[in-house]
């Protein structure tokens, strides 16, 4: 650069300098500078002689100088010093990765130890909120005063039944019964129609301190009321079977235990069997019957294998109920009497399934002839047959109280039959509406079916004729 001044120097103030001037001027900044060569070109790029006899340049014939510099090899030390620069530059980049890798591996460690303790206060947090939780249900689990069933309503997935708290505010009223209600209640031309949802439970209330059974099991009342509470919520709003149809069923029973005096033949713990079998028989019934649910290949079906699914279910629902210390009425009873109430209120209500019916009357029928109360066969098999009597009992009622079960029981057939044709199921013609009448459903029922039941236990009881 400080050449190129210097020539500048020179051409802008004329050529007055002679040309060895010029060249010592040049030699001396080549020397310093390293310059290979120095050229003029005028303005027409043409090169120009550095000579006393040089044109002088003007500002409308100015010169340009160009210069070429000499790439300097560098000596022994040079090179040297150049390698070891080149080698510290190379340790420095590889000290400066390694301190990065270094730094980004601290960095990681720290992330993966925070990662890690986030992870514990999550797993920390989801337990403390499972005993939270765990508390909260124990807490509502000592103030909840009964339970009940969650009802699933599709049939085709009946599921275990879930269960939840009822409002510690559902309870009945206790009705004072007055001596003509008292007696009517024992008669089998007892009118249900009249009564109210609480009046019933109060009614079946009555029934076990009348028949001595609270004193015989020791139930507390209190939990009484909450087991009759509990098993009126799972009786669906059927047609036909529900509630009322449970009470109905359980009246009968007293009717026929008052009628046929069976305290004085009968254990109470029978008597307590017979009746609490009533009040269960058709727990969380679906309004569809056996043959639905197997030709329908419902849970219930695949869950029981086609036997007697339906009761089976009312079954185990009823001993759900009776698995919870709140509504567990034989709470107070020894172990060997439970397994006994336990096995004697599976079979009757097993004992429902009108696809056993052959089976049981028969049965009974043959013992009526040497009936023995001591022997235990007899007895389960006088006690199948009463709640049979029970369930369809409906017909040997006076006709102003028989006749509207007619209708129900038709509503939940005609329900069925139109389930059954749009799911393309086999339809029973007892049960098509475009089939049967109300009397052609009931005369084939009462002709073979319940005159022959009730005058075989006739032939024990005559009573009953």
């Amino acid at each position: 650069m400080r050449l190129q001044q210097v020539f500048m120097n020179l051409i802008c103030f004329g050529t007055n300098c002679s040309s060895l001037d010029i060249q010592h001027l040049l030699t001396q900044a080549i020397g310093k500078e390293n310059i290979a060569s120095v050229s003029l070109k005028d303005k027409e790029g043409a090169l120009v002689s550095v000579a006393p006899t040089m044109p002088v340049n003007t500002n409308s014939t100015p010169y340009k100088v160009y210069v070429k510099e000499i790439v300097k090899q560098p000596n022994g030390n040079e090179m040297l010093q150049l390698v070891l620069h080149q080698v510290s530059e190379q340790f420095n980049r590889a000290f400066k990765v390694e301190e990065m890798k270094k730094n980004l591996s601290e960095r990681l460690n720290n992330l993966e130890k925070k990662m890690e303790f986030e992870n514990m206060k999550l797993v920390e947090i989801d337990r403390c909120k499972k005993e939270i939780v765990q508390i909260k249900d124990q807490i509502y689990d000592a103030q909840k005063k009964f339970i009940v069933y969650n009802h699933l309503r599709d049939d085709k997935n009946t599921n275990s039944p879930k269960l939840k708290s009822a409002p510690p505010t559902l309870t009945f009223q206790k009705y004072t019964l007055s001596q003509e209600t008292i007696d009517y209640l024992k008669q089998p031309t007892f009118d249900m129609w009249h009564w109210e949802p609480n009046e019933m439970l109060s009614l079946l209330e009555h029934m076990y301190h009348e028949l001595g059974l609270v004193h015989e099991f020791n139930i507390n009342p209190v939990t009484l009321k909450r087991w009759l509470l509990c098993v009126q919520e799972n009786y669906r709003n059927n047609p036909f079977h529900n509630f009322r149809h449970c009470f109905c069923v359980t009246q009968m029973m007293y009717g026929m235990i008052q009628l046929c005096k069976l305290w004085e033949k009968m254990s109470r713990e029978d008597l307590g069997i017979l009746l609490t079998a009533c009040v269960c028989h058709d727990l969380d019934h679906p309004g569809y019957n056996n043959t639905y649910q197997i030709n329908a290949k419902t849970d219930l079906a695949i869950r029981y294998n086609d036997i007697s699914p339906l009761e089976n279910h009312h079954c185990a629902v009823a001993f759900q109920i009776l698995s919870n210390p709140e509504t567990n009425i034989f709470a107070n009873v020894a172990p060997e009497v439970f397994k006994r109430i336990r096995a004697g209120i599976v079979m009757l209500i097993l004992a429902t399934d009108m696809a056993r019916h052959k089976e049981i009357l028969e049965s009974f029928d043959s013992k009526i002839p040497e009936f023995d109360f001591s022997k235990d066969d007899h007895v389960y098999s006088l006690k199948m047959v009463l709640i049979k009597c029970c369930d369809i009992s409906n017909e040997v009622r006076p006709m102003e109280v028989s006749e509207p079960w007619v209708d129900c029981l038709l509503e939940e057939y005609f329900n069925q039959s139109d389930r059954e044709k749009m799911e393309g199921l086999p339809v029973a013609p007892f049960m098509d509406r475009d089939k049967v009448t109300k009397p052609t459903a009931q005369i084939g029922f009462i002709k073979f079916v319940l005159i022959p039941m009730f005058e075989t236990v006739a032939k024990l009881y005559n009573v009953i004729e």
